[in-house]
């Protein structure tokens, strides 16, 4: 009984990938919000965990990508999350989950303001282990003020339920061994967009495969590379090199100096894993390739990385060249979807579509065309309007399709279609098993890969490539 009493875990967090450079903001309705035991309905990563581990659920929120959070929302979660730790009773540790380049109004870096309320209510000896997402922008307060940290190996993610899992295990390693780990971080000057290291390809493969190296040395409990978010204007946002060892720092800071060299030297090697082109150029070699379901991803409206949506920019590019068999899967506005839904199925509509959102990135592009198909057939959240060759899904809400499921309920078949136009960046892994081709769009946005194009102003200065003629050392 006192072992179990000595293995009770609290478990909570506020996740949020942050973009800067969007004008929207999110509130509380962008953020689903679970409480106490409802959470735990949810925690595919708990299973096979330490059978003498009590998980006390107190309170996770998480939102898609999208601008920054709205100051009085993360005050209202912070201030949940922090009473119910305090209602959980004797804990021995703390699990949070937590994406890490989490940007608040009049606050900055959301996850140094939540580890320092968190530590204020705990206190600083119980131990606090965190996950975090590989595209985190991590802050000095945060290895501070948590014992254990870890993240995702893999872009696109995969290994989100080891990753949790992870976590628990070496906080439950730790306090049932009296280890009290320390942390080092090393942030190489260096600015990355995430479709640049995808983990399938190099350099980003062979970096993440030297996590497992830095793993095996005696001493070491974890080691992680942060990619960082590019689109989060912080003075915390770069790559990062982190590395857990059980006692000695001077090991943990020789591992993280060893990882954050190793990321240096790769710094003019980081690359698209397609071919990156202009939107004209890139419909045109699309166009030329005789196989179909040939993806194009919208990388500077890309909605996973926290772009509105709405542009319809790559809409217009398609209709005037006459494509004849392409879709756009999808664009942001609800107002085009309402008019859909006014006109029914089959109907014919005269509207605009887009830029209701971002009018900075964006702006309407009048279309007519009919109404194809509409998703629930009543009170439809998604239609598709079809306007010469070329069909626009349009979503009610800011929606990314990342799976087969996504393009089904649009009515989209990909194998049947020459051109599908997502609002990505990399493919997620169900489109790259679809895609015959791919081809990443330099289109602008918030999410513009060409990060010279976008307005830095508290990122840390030189950092590469914004400032190429430089030179750094771990």
């Amino acid at each position: 009984m006192e072992e179990s009493a000595r293995m009770r875990i609290a478990i909570g967090g506020i996740r949020h990938e942050t973009n800067t450079f969007s004008p929207l903001r999110t509130g509380l309705a962008e953020f689903c919000v679970r409480r106490g035991r409802e959470m735990l309905s949810d925690l595919p990563w708990a299973e096979g965990i330490d059978p003498d581990i009590e998980l006390v659920p107190a309170l996770t929120a998480e939102a898609m990508p999208h601008g920054p959070v709205r100051h009085e929302t993360y005050q209202q979660l912070k201030g949940e999350l922090i009473e119910r730790l305090g209602q959980a009773g004797d804990l021995a540790g703390i699990y949070l989950d937590l994406h890490g380049a989490m940007e608040v109004e009049e606050i900055g870096d959301g996850e140094s303001d939540l580890i320092g309320a968190i530590r204020a209510r705990v206190g600083p000896d119980i131990l606090i282990a965190a996950s975090l997402d590989l595209h985190a922008n991590l802050a000095p307060a945060v290895v501070a003020g948590v014992n254990i940290l870890t993240a995702y190996r893999t872009a696109p993610h995969r290994d989100q339920t080891a990753t949790r899992r992870r976590a628990v295990t070496h906080l439950a390693h730790c306090l049932r061994h009296g280890i009290r780990p320390v942390t080092a971080m090393v942030k190489p000057p260096l600015l990355l967009p995430g479709e640049f290291a995808v983990t399938d390809i190099e350099p980003a493969r062979s970096l993440y495969r030297l996590l497992d190296t830095i793993d095996a040395v005696p001493g070491i409990l974890d080691s992680s590379l942060l990619i960082g978010c590019a689109w989060t204007d912080s003075p915390f946002t770069s790559t990062s090199a982190i590395v857990v060892a059980e006692s000695d720092r001077a090991l943990a800071h020789a591992q993280a100096v060893r990882l954050g060299g190793a990321v240096w030297e790769q710094r003019a090697h980081f690359k698209p894993e397609t071919p990156a082109l202009a939107v004209d150029e890139a419909i045109a070699a699309a166009l030329s390739l005789s196989e179909r379901a040939i993806f194009l991803s919208d990388s500077g409206d890309n909605v996973t990385a926290g772009g509105a949506g709405d542009s319809p920019l790559v809409a217009a590019r398609l209709l005037a060249a006459q494509v004849s068999d392409a879709v756009v899967a999808g664009l942001a506005d609800a107002p085009a979807v309402a008019a859909c839904a006014r006109a029914g199925l089959g109907g014919r509509v005269s509207t605009t579509v887009g830029g209701t959102l971002d009018p900075r990135n964006s702006s309407p592009l009048p279309v007519s065309g009919a109404v194809i198909h509409l998703d629930p057939p009543r009170h439809p959240t998604l239609a598709v309007l079809r306007a010469g060759g070329l069909d626009i899904a349009l979503t009610a809400d800011r929606r990314g399709f990342t799976t087969r499921a996504d393009l089904a309920r649009a009515g989209i078949d990909a194998g049947t279609r020459k051109l599908i136009v997502v609002k990505l960046g990399y493919l997620f892994p169900e489109l790259r098993e679809l895609a015959s081709h791919s081809f990443l769009l330099l289109s602008p946005g918030c999410t513009d890969l060409r990060l010279s194009a976008l307005p830095y102003e508290r990122v840390q200065r030189p950092i590469y490539p914004l400032d190429d003629a430089m030179d750094w050392h771990p």
